[in-house]
């Protein structure tokens, strides 16, 4: 809260928290996927910490991110090291920042891909409804 160096980004709350395009949360909390699989390595669970740990996919960006953080990506040795230095952070949120959007968009293609099951389907709120129908 005290760190006056750099605010905290969309992506990298999302990697932080576990609230994003992961398998566990989509799965579980925000009930759009059927499973908590991974889609881009078949792992029984996609997490955050799958996702900065150990998907296959993002191996080139980790060892970027691991030269600069360390080894240990657990939660607290990464929050431990982004709070230490300006490096540390810039890594953490680069990683971030290209993962996700490529996480985003492959969860996009899924939702509108003709075969989708109906709980994959994109939700309207009532705000975006209103708006839609005010346009015709």
């Amino acid at each position: 809260m005290r760190r006056k160096r750099k605010p905290l980004t969309f992506r990298l709350t999302q990697v932080l928290t576990g609230h994003g395009c992961f398998g566990d949360y989509l799965c579980g909390t925000a009930q759009r996927e059927p499973t908590t699989e991974c889609h881009d390595c078949g792992a029984a669970v996609d997490s955050a910490q799958h996702t900065l740990e150990v998907c296959p996919r993002w191996a080139v960006l980790r060892q970027g991110l691991t030269s600069v953080v360390g080894g240990d990506l657990s939660l607290p040795s990464v929050l431990t090291a982004i709070l230490g230095d300006d490096e540390s952070w810039k890594a953490m949120v680069s990683f971030c920042e290209t993962v996700m959007p490529q996480k985003e968009a492959d969860e996009r293609m899924r939702e509108e891909a003709a075969d989708v099951a109906s709980i994959r389907v994109r939700r309207m709120g009532v705000h975006r409804r209103r708006y839609l129908m005010r346009l015709q």
